[in-house]
This record gives C-alpha cells, structure tokens and sequence, in this order.
C-alpha cells in the first residue's frame, strides 16, 4: 500500500475499517522503514545467467480504485536453476499497460524478457 502511495495514515485507517486492526501511523512508519531495504536488497540481487524453465503465470486481486472495485493482475515469474532449485525472479504489475485493445501475451512476454534482462527470449517460450 505503502509502494502504491498510501500514506501511513491511510494504511492506518484502511487496517481499521477494513480488518479491524489497530496500527498506528507511526507503527506502519516504523515497519516500513525496516521493510524497503530488505525488498530492495531482493530486487536488486543478482540471476543466474541461465534457468533450465522459466514459468510466468499472474495472481488476480480485486482492488479499490477511484472508489471501485476492479481486478487487477501481478505477473510472476518462477525460474528453476539448471540444479533444480526453484527461484522466484520477479513479480511486476503490467496491467495498466494492457488493458486496451492492443494487449496480448506477446506483448507482455516482450516485456517480461526486457525485465529479465536477456535471460529469457521469446524462442524459450512454448
């Protein structure tokens, strides 16, 4: 909530009213401060330079915005290294980019391969 530009008093009030949790602005301050880096350092690390399968499905939320109601997707892509362990790769909101008439999985594949810097390429994808 904090990423998408709530302030912690909103995230305070959302608690409330939605879960009925009490969480002070401060306390969601606090939690965050110590939260970011610790996403950062994970974002930022580096990827094998080579996955024997990449798989890319999407998580589907439904969400308030400009007080409705509306689905909206998260992209995730889960490689397995060449010895076997699973890695998530990265996860990356892409829907506001193709919600017109022009979207279709080519284009978000194409997105998805300049993300993952050349570790991916359209001709791996079956």
């Amino acid at each position: 909530m904090y990423a998408k530009g709530m302030t912690t008093r909103d995230i305070s009030a959302h608690l409330k009213s939605v879960y009925g949790v009490d969480a002070s602005a401060e306390m969601i301050s606090h939690m965050t401060d110590r939260i970011l880096p610790i996403a950062k350092e994970w974002q930022n690390r580096p990827l094998e330079k080579k996955y024997a399968v990449v798989f890319m499905d999407a998580v589907h939320f439904h969400v308030k915005q400009d007080n409705q109601t509306v689905k909206k997707a998260v992209y995730v892509a889960i490689g397995i290294r060449l010895n076997g362990r699973k890695e998530v790769l990265g996860m990356c909101d892409i829907t506001e980019k193709w919600t017109g008439a022009g979207w279709n999985w080519g284009q978000t594949l194409d997105q998805l391969c300049i993300y993952f810097e050349g570790r991916i390429t359209p001709a791996d994808i079956d």
